[in-house]
């Protein structure tokens, strides 16, 4: 019995994750889905390389392309093995990545900490309205502490002070990439920059609502375009649907 699954999620915060669940139980009931978590040790700093290097650790051994799927960070891990081993990737979903792949929700926290003379707390709660909008009071505070551990054990490469950088460019496998119109850290902007870089059979899907998180809110949705481009796909092979 082969050990590896069709799909793999990236997850690069685990205590974002919940946020990811509704999505991947309509993925997984439809073909085998794997998840694949890297937790960055505060002690050693950040480094993307390292997640790049576990990954391909697991997917060494694989027989066979898989498909891959991150948002934000872990999409950013995603693109940066696609990009080194393109042979061990049948296609790459992005959820909230922009076309200059390493902006994210931290890249925005760290350029307001600089820019607003305010505690740190504030600042995180005026995150927590970009990321998830108008929250109870009791709701919030948990996504601050949430926002505050993802600072901690993300491997982000954002700090207070030094903001990094990717160049975009042309991914060399089948891509899908999807994001919605009021993302304020993925802007229409950073998803329409894309379009320079799409190879033929690759896709954008820019929908209407949801910020950041997008996928947690309209997981029906967003289903629905990664099957359709699965489906797409030359060689079907690795996308078994479950019966």
């Amino acid at each position: 019995m082969n050990q590896y699954p069709n799909i793999l999620w990236l997850n690069t915060s685990f205590n974002f994750a919940e946020f990811d669940r509704q999505l991947i139980d309509r993925i997984s009931s439809k073909s085998s889905l794997g998840v694949w978590q890297y937790r960055q040790n505060p002690d050693e700093g950040c480094s993307l390389d390292i997640a790049v290097r576990l990954l391909h650790h697991y997917l060494a051994l694989c027989p066979r392309p898989i498909h891959l799927i991150g948002h934000s960070t872990a999409g950013l891990v995603g693109l940066l093995y696609a990009r080194k081993y393109p042979q061990s990737v049948k296609s790459l979903t992005l959820l909230s990545v922009g076309v200059h792949p390493a902006v994210d929700w931290q890249a925005h926290y760290y350029v307001q900490r600089q820019l607003l003379s305010c505690d740190r707390k504030i600042v995180l709660h005026q995150m927590v309205h970009n990321l998830f909008g108008n929250q109870p009071k009791e709701k919030c505070y948990k996504l601050v502490e949430m926002l505050e551990e993802d600072l901690e054990f993300s491997p982000s490469p954002h700090s207070l002070y030094q903001r990094f950088s990717i160049a975009p460019q042309t991914v060399p496998v089948p891509l899908l990439v999807c994001g919605v119109q009021n993302d304020v850290v993925i802007d229409r902007n950073q998803l329409h920059g894309w379009s320079k870089y799409l190879k033929g059979g690759d896709r954008l899907w820019v929908g209407d609502d949801g910020r950041h998180f997008f996928h947690h809110f309209y997981p029906d949705k967003v289903e629905s375009q990664i099957t359709q481009f699965w489906e797409s796909l030359p060689d079907k092979a690795n996308f078994e649907i479950l019966v």
